[in-house]
């Protein structure tokens, strides 16, 4: 995975500071131009790997890359699945046969008669596999050499003890889409365990990790002590804890963690984007120098 990896919080107003933020970024990603004009910064940046949600408008973004494909050539994505509030408004309104009918891929009546025996016979990993392809039809043809199960799945499934779902995710990936499959968390320690235990080894988690234990369940102490034992490779989110940490010096502690293969940051303007690559690089180049320093004595 690349070192540095953008985000997409900012093209749909999600923003952990303030509203009216949150508000001034609706307006200003409200045409999809705007979202590739800022895609296209974060790359000439040397920023190519975007991990993004399923919404509905990353589906205009994904046929803009499929149709420059020399422009876009080493540009990787990462989707994160599932867009919770597309399941929850579709459920609220066609209830969950009528969910399965609008979402299932590929040919209607084979795929629909699978999901309909699946419903009728509660065989919900069968059901969770064609969510999957569902998902993931926008990405035909595109790069996407990790796959996200989003937190409120991953939690959800670890607080109830359905640990064997999140097992058939990874292999349905692996096989579907010859693809590694992620998982995004806010407990790390405990996910790391329960993925070890179904025979997942050395997986891709992205997880918050930050200074101020912002959403992560265990504590700074714990999260430290499982980087340092390096079982897992994590990516890093939520480094500002939320706004509380000024982006330089969070920036730093997560730079020098060991471990933390990725960061994964999202920005709306050139000047954060551009700052906050540079200070990783420096950080990481500081970072080497003092190991090469070290291995010379």
């Amino acid at each position: 995975m690349d070192r540095i990896i953008f985000g997409d919080n900012q093209f749909f107003a999600v923003n952990h500071i303030s509203d009216e933020k949150s508000r001034a970024q609706s307006i200003k990603f409200k045409d999809d131009s705007a979202i590739i004009k800022t895609l296209d910064i974060a790359r000439e940046s040397g920023i190519n790997t975007f991990m993004c949600t399923t919404h509905d408008r990353i589906a205009n973004i994904c046929d803009i890359i499929r149709n420059n494909p020399t422009k876009y050539q080493d540009f990787k994505i990462y989707p994160c699945m599932p867009y919770a509030h597309k399941y929850a408004n579709a459920v609220t309104e066609l209830g969950i046969p009528g969910t399965l009918k609008q979402y299932v891929p590929g040919n209607f009546l084979g795929s629909l008669f699978k999901g309909g025996v699946a419903y009728l016979s509660k065989d919900y990993i069968s059901i969770m596999e064609l969510l999957i392809d569902s998902e993931m039809k926008m990405f035909k043809g595109i790069n996407t050499p990790v796959i996200f199960l989003q937190n409120v799945i991953t939690d959800l499934l670890l607080g109830l003890g359905m640990n064997e779902f999140l097992v058939a995710y990874a292999k349905y990936v692996k096989q579907k889409y010859n693809a590694e499959p992620g998982f995004i968390t806010m407990n790390l320690p405990k996910l790391l365990n329960v993925l070890e235990n179904g025979g997942i080894e050395n997986p891709i988690i992205c997880a918050s990790i930050n200074k101020v234990n912002f959403r992560m369940s265990g504590g700074k102490e714990l999260y430290e002590k499982v980087l340092s034992e390096g079982r897992c490779r994590v990516i890093a989110m939520q480094v500002l804890g939320g706004g509380a940490i000024p982006a330089g010096e969070a920036l730093e502690y997560v730079s020098n963690l060991p471990n933390v293969e990725s960061i994964l940051f999202g920005a709306s303007s050139r000047q954060n984007i551009e700052n906050t690559v540079e200070t990783i690089n420096h950080h990481d180049s500081k970072k080497m120098d003092l190991k090469l320093n070290l291995s010379n004595f």
